[in-house]
């Protein structure tokens, strides 16, 4: 500290100078694109209760402000975080995976809330800095914290794991997205595996039995190991698989608590896997069987997340544009494959980002799967990888002219409200960085 009170009482602490209030601590956080310390003076004169810089103050700072200066304020943010998780009692739940993350934590979350005080860090707040902030409201003494943990270059995870110290950690999956920072699926692999270390005998590992590098990594984990998937030996399993395509996915629900019939509305087996996981993870709280699959048959996709739209002007709009990757457009395409009931089916599929070298060949063979779908019409949105898609689905059987390859969002939309028509089941996804959220927005304005 280098001014102010030891025992003065703050509010908030806050990284973002837009949002500050009277009070509140703002760290000054260097980031690629704006340094926070060209902020100080701005707060300090709006009442900030206190700053945390890594640089001299410049001029003099009032009279009640608390200052502090650290070698690195990412990290000072980081380890308050940890403090204050300590501090909470709060037991945490931390979830990774390529796919599935954020649904798994909501998911995860509406489980525990039946019977606990819960609480889940917003949107994708999963790294260096947003995980410490959602950290930080587990002064509110929550008795679970479900938190996500991203990464996509190794060592990322390793860092999370230090800060949130989970009691349950959950591995998802392990796909092709980020493929383009790493050598092999395997790479990517070792790298999640970072969700293992720092765990004692006490800890827990809810783990997917479906994924081969998963359970093989699995082995090194210190505490304990819970195993769910679908059609395999696991802790937690669905077995008696019914596809429902529009409707969602039933099974038999078997777990060492019981067992039971589980609908989810949830679309696709990848969703199904996600309500598994959640379901392993809320049995370790003593959730209920019949509590789970109550809370199960009510579920409701997050916003861009597979969310299915009946739309008034007669389309089926499938919105899962918040982000796309090899796999998971496998996933979806499965659903639309098993619909029933549209007059014709239609994708608009954006470029998946950050494949690297792999970018090509797996946007081909995401054509050749976008083809064995049955689609009758295929909009392609982005640069040469799009272009691969669609080269894979007319090389798959589908008609040069039933598919379109566009460069832009805006393009996108115009081919999509040009083509689509009432009675069409319609599919949108692609990379968060193509904007096929746009997409939507014009098909649910001109359907509304």
């Amino acid at each position: 500290m280098v001014h102010g009170e030891p025992a003065a009482v703050i509010g908030r602490i806050a990284i973002d100078s837009r949002t500050l209030e009277a009070g509140d601590c703002f760290v000054a956080i260097r980031g690629e694109r704006f340094d926070g310390h060209d902020f100080v003076a701005d707060v300090l004169a709006r009442g900030a209760g206190g700053v945390v810089i890594s640089r001299d103050l410049a001029g003099e700072a009032p009279q009640d402000a608390v200052v502090i200066r650290v070698d690195d304020t990412t990290r000072a943010l980081q380890d308050v975080a940890r403090d204050v998780r300590r501090r909470s009692g709060a037991s945490v739940v931390a979830i990774t995976g390529s796919a599935g993350k954020t649904t798994t934590k909501e998911v995860a979350a509406e489980f525990l809330a039946s019977r606990h005080r819960v609480f889940r860090n917003k949107g994708n707040l999963n790294n260096h800095i947003g995980l410490p902030l959602s950290l930080l409201e587990l002064r509110a003494r929550p008795e679970i914290a479900v938190v996500e943990l991203g990464m996509n270059h190794p060592g990322e995870l390793r860092t999370l794991v230090g800060i949130a110290e989970p009691d349950v950690r959950v591995w998802t999956n392990v796909g092709d997205a980020h493929l383009g920072f790493f050598a092999s699926a395997d790479a990517i692999a070792d790298a999640k595996a970072e969700i293992l270390e720092g765990a004692d005998a006490g800890d827990v590992l809810v783990a997917n039995a479906n994924d081969a590098r998963i359970v093989r990594r699995a082995e090194w984990f210190l505490g304990r190991v819970v195993t769910f998937g679908i059609d395999t030996p696991a802790d937690v399993s669905a077995t008696l698989v019914e596809h429902r395509g529009l409707l969602g996915t039933s099974a038999e629900l078997r777990t060492p608590a019981g067992t039971a019939t589980l609908h989810t509305p949830l679309l696709g087996l990848g969703n199904l896997s996600n309500v598994l996981a959640a379901a392993a993870v809320a049995i370790q709280f003593d959730i209920p069987v019949s509590q789970i699959v109550e809370t199960a048959a009510r579920l409701r996709p997050a916003t861009h997340r597979g969310e299915l739209l009946r739309l008034p002007g007669g389309v089926t709009l499938i919105d899962d544009s918040y982000n796309s990757s090899p796999a998971a457009l496998r996933q979806v395409l499965e659903t639309v494959a098993a619909a029933a009931g549209c007059a014709r089916k239609v994708a608009v599929l954006g470029e998946m980002l950050e494949l690297g070298a792999h970018a090509d060949a797996l946007h081909r063979e995401s054509g050749r799967a976008a083809a064995a779908a049955g689609l009758d019409l295929l909009i392609t949105v982005g640069g040469a990888p799009a272009g691969a898609l669609a080269d894979g689905a007319i090389a798959a059987g589908m008609p040069a002219g039933a598919v379109t390859r566009v460069a832009t969002r805006e393009e996108a939309a115009d081919a999509a409200l040009a083509r689509v028509r009432p009675g069409d089941l319609v599919l949108v996804k692609g990379s968060r960085g193509i904007g096929t959220d746009l997409v939507v927005a014009r098909l649910k304005a001109e359907f509304a």
